[in-house]
């Protein structure tokens, strides 16, 4: 049962950082097209797709797999203890992604293009130290 719960958690981990990389990147179009009416209009549209429909059921997939791998192999090490650190960032982060996504869906963010460049960042650094904890288990 453990491989397969495994097997989830990671497709369901991979599910989720595609939204996590992908709906930053919408936002750069999003900010940098804003006088284009049609062009705003579609991203409106995917963008509230990809976060409600793809990446809310991934996150919370990663998160209920990975509490089942937890209470399979028991809450031990500081590796697990700082991979859910990272992880509660990570859910804060995504959270913080309907917040601007409401605000586009409202015609009041006022982010720009080179803002939502630097935020689409913060996914990879944190997939890093995650990947990380999980990997090397440093401590």
């Amino acid at each position: 049962m453990y491989e397969w719960t495994l097997w989830f958690h990671v497709i369901s981990f991979i599910s989720w950082f595609a939204v996590l990389f992908y709906l930053p990147r919408l936002f750069v179009y999003h900010a940098e097209n804003i006088d284009n009416a049609g062009f705003v209009e579609v991203a409106k549209i995917q963008e509230m797709k990809l976060f409600k429909y793809i990446g809310v059921p991934a996150m919370w997939a990663t998160i209920f797999s990975g509490s089942f791998l937890i209470y399979q192999i028991g809450f031990s090490g500081g590796w697990l203890h700082a991979k859910l650190f990272f992880l509660a960032l990570l859910i804060v982060f995504f959270y913080s992604m309907n917040k601007y996504r409401i605000a586009f869906l409202e015609d009041r963010c006022t982010k720009s293009g080179k803002f939502f460049r630097m935020y689409n960042e913060i996914p990879t650094i944190l997939m890093l130290l995650i990947v990380g904890m999980v990997v090397l288990k440093p401590f």
